[in-house]
């Protein structure tokens, strides 16, 4: 069954797959895959994939695969394949079958020595810059390498003795004879193969040859029964070498690829070489710092996978590149954790208030809802004691027009308790206020007495029984919607993308809070337990989204 909690909108790959079913193509079986490149985090883009390719499966009783496109060991390692598994299942889906390009090592090696017999592919000793200087433009078609005539038994020599590692990196290129002159700069004998000694993080030193993507993802695919191979729109130019290589070698099946537009989001970018360039400079703390658009980030962030499902299918499904605002994404996440979330009380910048006719031993538990739209999320205590702590900017001397707060000589409301009156401002030498002095009526818990109106309430906390925290204020990382069309995408880091308050004080109820819990902190914003920093009894809160979208369009 889908993930979704709604019925799926219908889009063009949804109805390509209703007809195939309807026609009995592929014996009437839905077979998907998400084959990531274990050499980075996932990001918000891979979430629209992984949202569809295993979304698709599940709403025909199909099958989807997690298959690692493992070809380039240079960059990839372990760490990213387990990071990359566990974003898959925090967002919701399971896998029917895990696998590696580099399980097909073997098979991908005998398919090429095929293509070789048959005349089809050639070993080249062009360096990579004549390669490129052969192929041609747009407007110019290429022109042949010398080697393209090389004898079908001379190249299997030369491919065999490649594997073997009798030769330098890069001295030899495996390519595929197709045609020089083609449209389509894809088809002017891309290469399938090339030298390269680097340790594999799976199959060690087997191999100093590694297959390219465009050959091994089409085999790759075909070898698991693949039905639909979905793709974003970069791949549509490839698709006909993905035909091509499959109608030359005899695979067990030969999926239809089908494109559709990658996501792009304003205010972040999504090229991993990009991204880790931000890791290893220290822009940000890691992949998983909660401004980074890596699922890991969005998920330290606070961001819930139901958030991040439903932006994917809300965006939905084109065949046209277009940018999706991010107050689009912040706006499911809003509507899940206003819907969930429980509330809670934190002082971000606390100012002391003594409430001078309360008993200086006394202290009571206040019952106080956790959502005032779902009683069933139940109630906390909150305790109330003589001292408690207020938000600087709820108290104003000199009050600007139409403020509804406390000011010297007025009342206001304490969230779930009594109504307090300012009654003496205490200023330090310096003329900064650092405590009020108050009165509570002990007729006003939960209630307004007859006659009596008070408008203004506002969060609070007991100074004796609250808790120390540190909030992190995150913001978008980027100043500007699109950052890949700066000349120097660095330059376009937003200076205020996270501001961190270190004098907090959050109620006794989040003592002991569980890894990612989520609150509505009263008035604030929301916020998510950020348990890996909390340590040493430090507690540790990152601010998801605010109440209210503050960006203005531009």
């Amino acid at each position: 069954m889908s993930t979704n909690d709604n019925q799926p909108a219908s889009n063009f790959i949804r109805q390509i797959i209703a007809n195939d079913l309807k026609d009995n193509k592929n014996n009437g079986k839905v077979v998907t895959r998400f084959p990531p490149e274990p050499n980075g985090y996932l990001h918000i883009g891979h979430a629209k994939s992984i949202c569809l390719n295993f979304g698709i499966a599940a709403e025909n009783n199909g099958r989807c695969n997690l298959r690692f496109d493992d070809t380039n060991p240079e960059k990839e390692s372990d760490e990213y394949v387990e990071a990359i598994k566990r974003d898959v299942q925090w967002l919701g889906f399971e896998w029917s079958e895990l696998h590696h390009a580099s399980d097909y090592f073997e098979q991908l090696y005998d398919y090429a020595v095929q293509l070789i017999e048959q005349g089809q592919a050639y070993v080249d000793s062009l360096s990579a810059e004549q390669i490129r200087e052969y192929r041609g433009t747009l407007t110019e078609p290429g022109k042949e390498s010398p080697d393209r005539s090389r004898p079908i038994a001379e190249n299997l020599d030369l491919f065999k003795r490649m594997r073997a590692g009798e030769f330098a990196d890069g001295q030899y290129v495996l390519r595929a004879k197709i045609d020089m002159a083609s449209p389509n700069i894809n088809m002017r004998d891309p290469a399938l193969y090339r030298i390269r000694r680097v340790h594999h993080q799976r199959t060690g030193n087997d191999w100093c040859i590694y297959p390219m993507y465009d050959y091994t993802h089409c085999i790759s695919d075909a070898l698991e029964g693949i039905t639909h191979s979905l793709c974003t729109l970069e791949f549509e130019d490839h698709r006909p070498l993905y035909d091509w290589v499959l109608d030359q070698v005899k695979t067990p099946s030969h999926p239809q690829q089908i494109e559709f537009a990658r996501l792009q989001l304003e205010y972040t970018i999504v090229s991993k070489r990009k991204l880790n360039q931000l890791v290893t400079e220290k822009h940000v703390g890691g992949w998983d710092d909660p401004r980074m658009p890596t699922i890991a980030g969005l998920r330290r962030a606070g961001f819930t996978p139901k958030s991040i499902r439903d932006f994917c299918e809300r965006i939905g499904l084109t065949k046209q590149n277009s940018w999706i605002e991010m107050g689009v994404l912040e706006y499911c996440i809003r509507e899940d954790l206003n819907d969930n979330a429980p509330r809670a009380m934190a002082v971000l910048q606390p100012l002391r208030v003594v409430i001078d006719n309360y008993p200086e031993d006394q202290t009571e538990q206040l019952e106080v809802g956790n959502h005032p739209q779902k009683p069933e999320l139940g109630k906390r205590i909150v305790p109330f004691s003589k001292v408690i702590l207020i938000e600087r900017d709820d108290f104003a001397e000199i009050p600007p027009p139409k403020f509804k707060r406390l000011v010297a000589g007025g009342e206001v409301r304490l969230r779930g308790s009594y109504v307090i009156q300012c009654n003496e401002i205490i200023k330090d030498a310096d003329g900064n206020i650092t405590e009020l002095r108050c009165s509570y009526d002990p007729d006003t818990l939960g209630k307004n007495p007859e006659g009596r109106k008070v408008k203004g309430v506002i969060h609070w906390v007991s100074e004796q029984h609250s808790q120390p925290a540190e909030l992190r204020l995150y913001n978008r990382l980027f100043s500007v919607p699109n950052p890949d069309n700066e000349e120097n995408f660095l330059d376009a880091i937003n200076p205020e993308s996270l501001e961190v308050l270190t004098d907090c004080r959050v109620e006794a109820s989040l003592a002991n809070p569980q890894p990612e819990s989520r609150y509505q902190f009263e008035r604030t914003g929301y916020f998510c337990f950020d348990a890996i920093d909390s340590v040493n009894g430090k507690l540790v809160f990152n601010r998801t989204v605010t109440l209210r979208d503050n960006w203005e369009k531009d």
